[in-house]
């Protein structure tokens, strides 16, 4: 059985949220959900986690999963609002305990964060399998961009996390911690492996001018199009241009913010005696382009 998917744009971070349904038994899982964060102002919204929810409620879903692919970097995640809003499962690939310990040191947060993926209901394997109702969904690792990263192929369909964009928009980043051209040349090797017909939904959209954002491209159109990794395109000519490219980008606009709170499965960090929580900023410890 294939599933129905609807798309939800965040158009602040370009991110895409989606919700992947059995029309049949009416379960669904919810993917990569954002949660709408003011950098200015420091305050947190759930507006378009409540656009998923009402979505939800009203073709009358029982959400079974909320499914992370990986630890975004640019946008913070609703995984935890929508997981105690819902009942459902927060889940994640197993990897989540490498950046979780990396974060650890960087932002010094001591023996009180437990680096174990614990604020994860379940940590997926590779090639796990699991279901949405009647929905058969497996696990695709992915690392490149992350080390944690993973792609869920449910059915006819993919979500792809931040592996692939759009043809004209090419690939992820790999010079995040734990990142690597080599391994994400590998990851999208293995996507381009699936049939031409599979559907790729995508985590973000950077339309050149003229072209409105899309979440859904395919094998086919990856294989035949994408500017760094269309068939012919070999390894060391991808990883070259990968950290050519890579040293020019600046660092996501909200990284140090998301990944306080994505290591937490979407929670904020616990709130000091004051009844106020509060981020950490590692002064001169990321670097990027200006």
């Amino acid at each position: 059985m294939n599933p129905s998917v609807e798309a939800f744009r965040d158009p602040v971070t370009a991110s895409f949220s989606y919700v992947v349904f059995d029309q049949v038994g009416g379960h669904a899982a919810i993917v990569d959900p954002v949660l709408d964060f003011d950098p200015v102002s420091a305050r947190t919204s759930t507006a378009g986690a409540d656009r998923l929810l009402a979505f939800v409620a009203e073709n009358a879903l029982t959400v079974n999963w909320v499914l992370e692919t990986h630890a975004h970097a640019d946008h913070l995640t609703a995984g935890a609002y929508l997981r105690d809003r819902l009942g459902a499962r927060l889940a994640i690939g197993r990897g989540i305990v490498e950046v979780q310990a990396w974060c650890q040191r960087l932002f010094n947060l001591g023996e009180d964060f437990r680096a174990d993926g614990s604020q994860f209901d379940h940590l997926f394997e590779p090639d796990e399998t699991f279901e949405i109702g009647a929905l058969r969904a497996r696990v695709l690792a992915t690392p490149g961009h992350t080390s944690e990263g993973v792609a869920y192929v449910i059915g006819d369909a993919v979500f792809v996390g931040d592996t692939l964009f759009a043809p004209d928009s090419g690939s992820a980043r790999c010079d995040f911690p734990g990142g690597d051209a080599q391994r994400l040349y590998t990851s999208i090797q293995r996507i381009l492996a699936l049939p031409g017909d599979t559907r790729l939904y995508l985590c973000h959209d950077y339309p050149p001018k003229g072209r409105a954002p899309n979440a859904l491209t395919t094998v086919a159109l990856e294989a035949a199009n994408n500017i760094h990794v269309a068939t012919g395109i070999e390894r060391e000519a991808f990883v070259r241009m990968r950290r050519e490219r890579d040293a020019t980008l600046p660092q996501p606009r909200l990284m140090l913010a998301a990944l306080q709170v994505n290591i937490r499965g979407g929670r904020l960090p616990p709130a000091d005696l004051n009844g106020i929580s509060y981020l950490r900023l590692p002064l001169n410890a990321i670097g990027g382009a200006a």
